[in-house]
């Protein structure tokens, strides 16, 4: 796939919330994952695609409920994709929040090897 193909294709599973789905077909074994700080049950750095499936199965797990996502058009830059990701959600033990984050990857080979959140 080309970037654009793998950013376009990702940002459709965002949207649908098949986060999973996206890892498993779009990233790399080797992938890094980098959110804008370290919360007390994230580091703010994972690696391998492993690692990465573990990072999102306990992050739904602390969902309550979904309210919705969007996702921006993707803006392509070489190998590099951006776009802006905002969930509406309600974690367990928490207020209904609306979270935006600017997603930046980086593919290499048809596959991301790295994701990067800023908020």
């Amino acid at each position: 796939m080309t970037v654009e193909q793998i950013a376009l294709r990702l940002a459709e599973y965002c949207r649908n919330e098949e986060f999973s789905r996206a890892q498993e077909e779009l990233f790399a074994e080797d992938a890094v994952s980098i959110e804008p700080f370290e919360t007390p049950g994230f580091e703010k750095e994972t690696r391998g695609l492993e690692a990465l499936k573990e990072k999102d199965r306990k992050f739904s797990s602390m969902v309550e409920s979904r309210y919705g996502t969007t996702v921006s058009e993707p803006l392509i830059a070489g190998n590099v994709f951006s776009f802006v990701l905002s969930m509406d959600l309600k974690m367990k033990g928490r207020d209904r929040e609306k979270f935006t984050e600017l997603c930046v990857y980086h593919v290499k080979d048809g596959k991301i090897v790295s994701e990067q959140f800023f908020m």
